[in-house]
């Protein structure tokens, strides 16, 4: 017997970014349904399905997806750009559709690092081992094989995360520590009746 979530049309998720492929697989917030993935990224050698700057989506068109999944991108932009491209994230949701949005938590981070940890390995990307001091300065083998765009130019807490999401329009914003990372959800509000 198939159930109404699975004869259902997919939804359709934005993916920008670094993360794992298959969304379904990593947050509960995808569970339920089908999910069409559209990848994202700046570097056309990455082979994605748009090629385009988070700062200017403009080949996306507005209202046209169910959610946009941003994995470790976000700190890699400069303060005063943060809300130009979560105003994108905004435009191009449906109504009712959600940004989910991984970063590192820099309390978290800066914790390990107070207790000398500098150099112990978090986990291994495809770029080599990361340490704590990679999530809060940069993914370093990255930026010394010249790619600058690793460095972590935004750092951001829990609290500021979600002020910066309620600040951008979205509603019922979550966010959650899982290790060494911060998950966000904000939905894109229906517009007002009135």
């Amino acid at each position: 017997m198939t159930t109404q979530a699975e004869t259902a049309p997919p939804r359709t998720v934005l993916h920008v970014g670094c993360g794992s492929p298959n969304p379904a697989k990593l947050h509960p917030t995808f569970r339920g349904g089908v999910w069409k993935e559209v990848r994202l990224d700046i570097d056309p050698a990455v082979q994605p399905d748009i090629v385009c700057d988070m700062l200017d989506m403009s080949v996306v068109a507005t209202g046209s997806v169910d959610a946009v999944w941003s994995s470790h991108n976000v700190e890699h932009l400069y303060a005063h750009q943060v809300p130009i491209v979560l105003g994108e994230f905004r435009r191009v949701l449906k109504h009712g559709g959600f940004a989910l949005i991984t970063l590192p938590d820099l309390q978290t981070v800066c914790r390990y690092i107070a207790e000398d940890k500098l150099e112990d390995v978090l986990y291994q990307s495809p770029a080599g081992p990361i340490h704590p001091i990679d999530v809060v300065y940069g993914h370093r083998p990255s930026i010394g094989r010249g790619n600058r765009f690793m460095a972590h130019k935004t750092g951001f807490t829990a609290r500021t995360l979600r002020a910066r999401l309620v600040r951008a329009g979205f509603a019922r914003v979550r966010v959650e520590r899982r290790g060494f990372d911060l998950w966000a959800v904000g939905y894109r509000p229906a517009p007002d009746a009135s």
